[in-house]
């Protein structure tokens, strides 16, 4: 049986197929089109997912989309009644969907009667729920989705019990805590889509000063729920306001603060100003009355429920400063945050949800790993550098064992290289788990300044994150948990703080990566070498970009290698630099 999951006409595109209850491939349009959080149709990422099953589009028994249109119609009926522009919003949406088969039928170049499929449609917090469960190692489970808003909710809650989830309760608009973290970033002047995360780096420099006022603008409850000071945000008044002209555009999200917001906290940050301490402490008091009203929903789920497990979902999910206290703040012993906790999630959701919730298959998937995205033949990989004439250009190529390719790549980084890491199938999700990323140095204090200026280009409050061998964890980290996709923040152990500093945020903590074995053997062998050469069994992990969605392609790799400042490519088995003898201008 072939479930094609499509998330389509919405931030952060994305396709799942799902073959006899086993995901087979998973990824955004974003790494295929190269616009960041591509919205729209995603042709490319269907078409990455048919070919990895090795089957044709009317070899998919269904087609499951996460959204539903009809949801809660009679509130979006009463909002419309006062927005017509909203109105015509709606019709809109309406008509994507209901032309999706031929839209589908004309993106894969086939007739429509060339789709066979059975299509479902499925509510957006359904099937993030269901993308937090039933690929969790957990049989039973309390589940917590929250983000913006999604068929007119915010979040929603239930419990999971082997092959079926139960919803239990929702909180729907205009009250979300999505809606209510955007609107403070845009507030303190970060206005492009996505930027939330730079905030929660932010707020590590600052203190939670301002918490009175930050009750006036959210609560916690009723129940397993939340309220916004409603007068402090536009979207009640005139929707949520989110532009694209098509796939090939960045999201572009409308004001969501009002006045009201300025006239409580002080006039607004302008995007090219400079951050002073006042911006660092409400972006410290915006996390800590997140943190405030996420753990009076999950102290409140738990006494609901009683259950020791719990899984996340939804944009929101995506906070691990958050993510790492939970089991400090609550009841909950286990956490599970799969890698693609925000939309792009909703695909692999709405396939297992229809797999186990609608047609009865029974679990037999964990997500143990994230490389459900596109791999390279080494013959791929060898056309590529000749394609781009790297021995040409004075760059230096050389096909190692798998055991020389540790020891040399160990050697580079432990003298202080950049590295840029490029193996097997690429990461499902918007983090660098050892398959697309740039490695380096986490004991050189100066090595995230380097980075920035040399690569990535970041604002320096912004940390990198830790990889660490999944043996290691206790010795450098205060972690109750593992952290296998870099979804939790902990404390990095005082002693040994100074021995790698330059993964360690300002605060102590590091959103770390435990790597194994089983779900990654080359970089784990890798992170073991380091260790034998330095004594440290950490490497400084960032993703392989620069201002751009990660590399998914070889040529794209090579591409971001020259025009950056790395010291060496690591390409499959290839190990790509520059003799020393050579002038950099052979880069350009």
């Amino acid at each position: 049986m072939n479930i094609l999951a499509i998330n389509a006409y919405h931030p952060n595109a994305s396709a799942a197929l799902v073959q006899n209850g086993q995901l087979v491939a998973a990824v955004e349009e974003e790494r295929f089109n190269r616009v960041k959080y591509a919205a729209g149709f995603p042709v490319q990422a269907i078409r990455y997912c048919l070919g990895e099953a090795s089957i044709e589009i009317h070899d998919v028994h269904y087609i499951v989309v996460p959204r539903n249109p009809w949801a809660r119609l009679w509130k979006k009926l009463m909002f419309a009644a006062r927005l017509p522009r909203f109105a015509a919003d709606r019709a809109q949406v309406m008509a994507r969907f209901a032309g999706m088969h031929y839209q589908l039928a004309d993106a894969l170049g086939v007739t429509p009667e060339r789709i066979r499929a059975k299509f479902h449609r499925l509510e957006h917090h359904q099937a993030h729920l269901a993308s937090a469960f039933f690929v969790s190692p957990f049989d039973q489970a309390a589940l917590l989705s929250v983000d913006g808003l999604g068929d007119f909710a915010s979040a929603m809650w239930g419990v999971g019990q082997g092959s079926k989830m139960e919803v239990k309760g929702d909180v729907t608009f205009p009250h979300s805590l999505g809606i209510y973290y955007t609107a403070l970033t845009q507030y303190l002047g970060f206005w492009k889509f996505g930027d939330e995360y730079k905030v929660m780096g932010l707020g590590s420099y600052g203190q939670p000063a301002h918490i009175d006022k930050f009750h006036r603008i959210v609560q916690p409850g009723p129940g397993v729920g939340f309220r916004l000071g409603l007068e402090y945000f536009l979207h009640q008044r005139q929707g949520a306001q989110m532009t694209w002209s098509n796939s090939n555009e960045t999201p572009v999200l409308g004001r969501l603060y009002s006045d009201e917001l300025e006239k409580l906290l002080g006039p607004a940050r302008k995007a090219e100003e400079p951050l002073e301490s006042k911006h660092q402490d409400i972006a410290a008091t915006q996390q800590a009355a997140l943190e405030e009203v996420l753990f009076a929903m999950l102290n409140e789920l738990h006494r609901r429920t009683g259950m020791k497990n719990l899984c996340l979902a939804g944009g929101v999910a995506f906070n691990c400063v958050a993510n790492g206290k939970i089991f400090s703040h609550t009841p909950f012993e286990r956490v599970w945050v799969q890698p693609a906790a925000g939309d792009a999630g909703l695909a692999v959701g709405a396939a297992f949800h229809l797999y186990h919730q609608i047609l009865g298959g029974r679990r037999q998937f964990v997500m143990d790993h994230s490389y459900w995205g596109p791999g390279f033949l080494l013959e791929h990989i060898r056309q590529a550098i000749r394609e781009k004439a790297l021995p040409d250009k004075g760059f230096r190529v050389r096909q190692l064992t798998e055991w020389e390719l540790a020891a040399e790549t160990a050697s580079f980084l432990a003298q202080g290289d950049i590295i840029g890491w490029f193996q097997g199938r690429m990461e499902w999700g918007p983090r660098a788990l050892g398959n697309r990323s740039i490695l380096a140095d986490p004991r050189r204090a100066d090595m995230k300044d380097i980075l920035n200026r040399r690569i990535k280009h970041r604002e320096p409050f912004r940390p990198f994150a830790p990889s660490i061998l999944e043996e290691s964890v206790s010795e450098y980290f205060d972690a109750p948990s593992l952290s296998p996709f870099m979804q939790m923040a902990f404390p990095v152990r005082p002693e040994k703080r100074n021995e790698i500093p330059a993964p360690t945020h300002v605060d102590g903590t590091g959103r770390l990566q435990t790597v194994s074995r089983g779900a990654n053997p080359r970089f784990w062998a890798l992170l073991q070498e380091f260790r034998r050469q330095t004594g440290v069994p950490v490497l400084l992990n960032t993703s392989f970009n620069d201002s751009e969605p990660i590399v998914c392609q070889p040529q794209e790799a090579i591409d971001c290698f020259l025009r950056t400042q790395m010291d060496a490519l690591v390409l499959g088995d290839f190990v790509i630099d520059t003799p020393a003898e050579l002038p950099s201008s052979l880069r350009d």
